[in-house]
């Protein structure tokens, strides 16, 4: 009794001296912020206001959310780049050659873009894919299902969230038996997306014969002081195949069943081709990070297939805190760049940097039809009132937008001209540029775009469009909002 007394006087004086000496710490971590993080101007000031506007609260924030911890040696993931390096410099070469035009004239557009993802984002093009669109939880997760009940001999399953509800239920009983039949299975998901799951489960999946790994572990127990660099990836191959890549995460949520939300509108790819091997690729860095593993040293985990199992040209593009460029990012600026007719951009969040707002802004000002869809409820609400800021000043600039009414929309893409499409894990926002784990699919392929944009079209008879008159007739406390979470919008 008197250890425990003894340890929270301790505690008590502890927490008096750094009381006391607030204002001090928050001088030297603005000198931090100012002079050695080398963050951008307005994250530095956001942070500069949130430690002033909120002495202590604003201190703990940052330590929680603000530091860099040397992001790029704790991420740095190693595997086959020498191969993977190879493959890229051969493909450069066709681009510069005029050669993968010639053999590929629907190309002819997009070649320095597909030139940008090989440079950047070591993103080889692969022509032989099959592409699948989901739109609902349901049918998705029913063709996942059947897919692993199908698998001969391995799934690899990577998602930020999966709760320990009836969706994942049903998902485990088909793993369960798959391993009991001899099939690899390995999960690999992200600790702060899985907090609210008990670690028995997983240790039950392990007593199982299922691999378990966690992406960036709580160093305290459930006490996640952690929620950047968090791993946003939501991928599954099956015998090297077939994968999957997405916004459907692993809940009841999404497939319609919280009345919180209601319908949850989101989409997801399903892939066959040598894109999926790509996939593969992406998954095992992961895996081999988080499990202190080589995958690598095992190639039957890499099946390039015999036959084209289709002709959609498809780039996997990855990005994260362990590259020095935000490549998901600056693909979609490109990509905005390059639309003539129209562009659509759906996403939950839309908390885009100045670039990516700038290029939309000229591109209807040069008269290019700019349609963009958000939720019409929040599920973060800071985000969500930033989210209605900047769609405002898109609203103001003569672009569509809308608000998607029927439940959810958790979509995370953009198709510009019927031409090429970029969807995947990725918001359009600053955190998914440069502090989650994301991984995209850009595809160059006409089928697939219109698709998408039809998609697009039917989802705008269950939306409001906000007009000109309907953004500046918002309530002052509605603008209040806005301001207050548009200010902080860089840290969010």
């Amino acid at each position: 009794m008197e250890l425990l007394y003894f340890f929270w006087e301790s505690l008590c004086q502890a927490g008096k001296y750094v009381a006391d000496h607030m204002v001090l710490l928050n001088f030297l971590l603005s000198i931090v912020i100012i002079f050695f993080q080398r963050k951008e101007p307005k994250s530095a000031w956001a942070w500069l206001l949130v430690l002033n506007a909120l002495p202590g609260v604003g201190f703990l924030l940052y330590l929680l959310a603000g530091t860099d911890m040397h992001k790029r040696r704790m991420f740095q993931i190693k595997g086959i780049e020498d191969q993977v390096s190879d493959a890229v410099r051969r493909q450069e070469y066709t681009v510069r050659s005029r050669i993968l035009e010639r053999k590929n004239p629907e190309l002819s557009g997009f070649s320095d873009l597909v030139y940008f993802n090989l440079e950047s984002g070591d993103a080889v093009l692969t022509g032989d894919n099959e592409v699948k669109i989901f739109t609902d939880g349901n049918d998705k997760f029913d063709a996942l299902i059947e897919d692993i009940r199908n698998a001969k001999h391995y799934v690899f399953l990577q998602y930020y969230i999966i709760k320990d509800d009836v969706l994942f239920r049903r998902i485990r009983e088909v793993l369960l038996e798959k391993a009991a039949q001899g099939v690899e299975i390995k999960i690999l998901y992200d600790a702060m997306g899985c907090r609210s799951v008990h670690k028995k489960m997983w240790k039950e999946l392990e007593r199982s014969g299922i691999d378990t790994a966690v992406f960036f572990p709580a160093l305290l127990g459930p006490l996640h002081l952690r929620v950047n660099y968090r791993n946003h990836r939501k991928i599954a191959i099956i015998d090297g195949t077939i994968g999957y890549v997405g916004g459907f995460n692993i809940g009841k949520e999404y497939i319609g069943l919280d009345p919180k939300f209601g319908h949850w509108r989101d989409t997801h790819l399903r892939i066959r081709g040598s894109a999926v091997t790509a996939l593969a690729i992406r998954y095992i860095q992961d895996w081999d990070y988080a499990a202190r593993e080589n995958l690598f040293s095992r190639p039957e985990y890499l099946v390039y297939p015999e036959e084209a199992c289709g002709d959609t040209q498809i780039q996997i593009i990855s990005s994260g805190p362990d590259s020095s460029l935000q490549v998901i990012r600056d693909n979609y600026l490109r990509l905005i760049h390059k639309a003539k007719k129209r562009i659509f951009v759906q996403t939950p969040y839309f908390i885009p940097d100045e670039s990516i707002l700038t290029a939309l802004k000229m591109a209807v000002l040069s008269g290019v039809e700019v349609n963009l869809m958000i939720p019409c409820k929040p599920d973060h609400p800071f985000v969500y009132w930033a989210t209605y800021s900047y769609m405002g000043e898109l609203v103001m600039a003569g672009a569509n937008c809308y608000t998607y009414d029927n439940g959810f929309l958790h979509v995370k893409g953009v198709s510009i001209d019927g031409e090429a499409c970029c969807f995947g894990t990725a918001n359009m926002d600053i955190r998914s540029f440069s502090l989650n784990f994301e991984v995209n699919a850009m595809i160059y392929d006409e089928e697939t775009a219109r698709e998408m944009e039809r998609i697009f079209r039917e989802d705008l008879k269950l939306c409001t469009r906000i007009t000109k008159d309907m953004y500046q007739g918002r309530s002052l406390w509605i603008r209040f909002k806005e301001q207050i979470c548009r200010l902080l919008s860089p840290v969010l």
